[in-house]
């Protein structure tokens, strides 16, 4: 008897099966259908029956079960998962990563991605948000960082390395319009005109040159001023430049509009800025003025003041009334820290009784530039700044002495700032109209209503 031994034909469909890529007994994923009227065969990634893999009826067209399962592997394991870091006191993109569970190496590999805006990430500050992106295999894949309300810090791993790049949003500026009245001082009205203290502080040093914010003003002088609004994609964000302001002072009126260099002129071209500031200290009040006499509230005596007090909170910062150079920065019982500024054409300044000194001896400053900080070292009965004008080694009062204009704007663009000045004191004066025929309007109905 001859015996004869055939493969079943479960046997024969499971090793052709194996061949073509499947493996009985495993689950394999396939894209389904997300409701009834999905279920259409575009929509369907075919997959062929064991009889049809038999038969061998599987046209060229259709992906392979081998390559159905390679790309759903790949799908997972390049699912990424998004972390959010607030940056707290004392960290360093190390520090935040390591609280992370991320390594050295993907730190040092994100701080140093190709491209100059990966340095941004040395200057992280408390507050600021990271988002950090990880695989499946928890590695870094992207880090994003926003700078501002505009502008965004972006690495991105490209291949085996990290790029960085810079995307910022674009701003719509709106003019605007502001009003405001002296009850009982400008920095009261201006917070009630609904200004900024940016704006506010701005807005003095417009002037600063010409009024003293402290004594010079009166109940009843007014301010009007054109500021840059910002917006991104429709959203509010802050405030910009002031573009044209007034203050009237007393009854005299003083104008400024703002030119493409940045800097403030007249009307009519001539630099609000002066060689020196009249004040070189954002300050409460006057404490004490330049006199021949005043009694000393330390040493209990008589003596002259050749300066003026400005009494101010310890660590408010007072800046260089011109530009100079450091001639002393040091401590003494009697004046506490201070600084001597050496000026042109004879004038030098002194700045006392500071909590802290922001320079040294032999450094240049510019006007503006912060040198010291208020306090009551020395003989002070309380925090304040002392400082002192001289010319050609004779003490003046630095409110009344005469200051040196700064330069006038350039020639050749004269004619370009008469007509924007033109332009913006008109609307700064359609502005002003409009608002105080508004504030009359509002005193009318109020009366008619009593």
């Amino acid at each position: 008897m001859l015996l004869m031994m055939l493969p079943t034909k479960q046997e024969l469909t499971t090793q052709d099966a194996s061949s073509r890529g499947f493996e009985l007994g495993k689950r394999y994923q396939v894209a389904m259908p997300q409701n009834s009227s999905d279920a259409s065969t575009d929509n369907l990634i075919k997959i062929p029956s064991i009889k049809e893999t038999i038969s061998g009826s599987i046209t060229p067209d259709e992906p392979t079960p081998s390559a159905i399962v390679s790309t759903v592997n790949s799908q997972q394991q390049n699912n990424i998962s998004w972390r959010t870091a607030k940056v707290r006191s004392g960290d360093s993109l190390a520090r935040i990563f390591k609280r992370l569970g991320f390594t050295a190496q993907e730190t040092y590999s994100v701080s140093t991605a190709q491209g100059k805006d990966s340095k941004l990430l040395r200057k992280i500050n408390v507050g600021d948000i990271l988002r950090i992106a990880s695989n499946d295999e928890h590695q870094v894949t992207a880090l994003e960082y926003p700078l501002s309300k505009t502008d965004t810090l972006y690495i991105n791993l490209v291949g085996d390395t990290f790029q960085s790049h810079k995307e910022s949003k674009t701003v719509e500026i709106r003019q605007a319009f502001a009003h405001g009245t002296i009850s009982s001082s400008f920095w009261n009205a201006g917070t009630t005109a609904g200004l900024t203290d940016a704006q506010i502080i701005n807005f003095a040093n417009i002037f600063g040159w010409d009024i003293d914010f402290a004594l010079d003003l009166r109940t009843g002088d007014s301010f009007h001023m054109i500021f840059e609004k910002k917006y991104v994609e429709g959203e509010y964000i802050g405030t910009g430049n002031i573009l044209a302001a007034e203050f009237i002072n007393q009854d005299q009126p003083f104008q400024a509009v703002r030119f493409t260099d940045d800097e403030y002129y007249t009307p009519d071209g001539k630099s609000m800025r002066k060689a020196f500031l009249r004040a070189p200290v954002n300050f409460k009040y006057i404490s004490s003025s330049f006199k021949r006499k005043r009694f000393h509230p330390v040493q209990k005596r008589w003596k002259a003041h050749r300066g003026v007090d400005y009494a101010a909170k310890t660590g408010t910062p007072v800046v260089a009334a011109g530009n100079g150079k450091v001639i002393r920065a040091t401590y003494d019982k009697y004046n506490g820290h201070h600084v001597f500024l050496q000026h042109g054409n004879g004038i030098e300044t002194k700045y006392i009784h500071f909590s802290k000194r922001a320079v040294k001896k032999g450094q240049r400053v510019k006007q503006g530039q912060v040198i010291g900080y208020v306090g009551a070292t020395g003989l002070a009965a309380g925090p304040h700044l002392h400082y002192e004008f001289l010319l050609n080694g004779v003490h003046r009062n630095p409110r009344t002495v005469k200051l040196p204009d700064a330069k006038p704007i350039a020639k050749k663009y004269k004619a370009e700032f008469i007509a924007l000045a033109k332009k913006r004191i008109q609307a700064l004066a359609g502005s002003k109209s409009a608002m105080l025929s508004l504030t009359t309007a509002e005193i009318n109905t109020q009366a008619s209503d009593d």
